[in-house]
């Protein structure tokens, strides 16, 4: 009987998790991706923190249009919320989903916000 798709998942998280650390120059940008939203946080891993987050549930332009969409105004969000945190430089994790779609959608929208990964 092999994995399934969240133990999977879980197995890819904590590989990537292993060789990514965020600090408070460059925090991680840590990606979740439920079945109708989007969210992404910089994490300070060395301090534990959260420095910035954003999501499309508390986001207004992210309401009702597709899914896409949605990952890209979250991804202009976090790099705006970034920049105004002092924070250019981050290190992606994508959180064990693979790089396409919704997620490769937010990660380009927020290296067009000004973000460096």
């Amino acid at each position: 009987m092999g994995l399934t798709k969240v133990e999977r998942r879980a197995r890819i998280k904590k590989r990537i998790r292993k060789v990514v650390n965020g600090t408070s120059e460059r925090p991680r940008m840590a990606i979740y991706r439920s079945n109708k939203q989007i969210y992404a946080q910089l994490i300070d891993d060395v301090n534990g923190v959260t420095l910035a987050s954003a999501s499309s549930m508390k986001n207004e332009k992210a309401q009702g249009v597709p899914k896409i969409v949605q990952a890209t105004v979250v991804g202009g969000d976090i790099a705006e919320k970034a920049k105004s945190a002092g924070i250019n430089n981050v290190v992606f994790d994508r959180g064990g989903y693979l790089y396409h779609g919704r997620v490769k959608a937010l990660a380009e929208a927020a290296r067009e916000g000004g973000l460096k990964f």
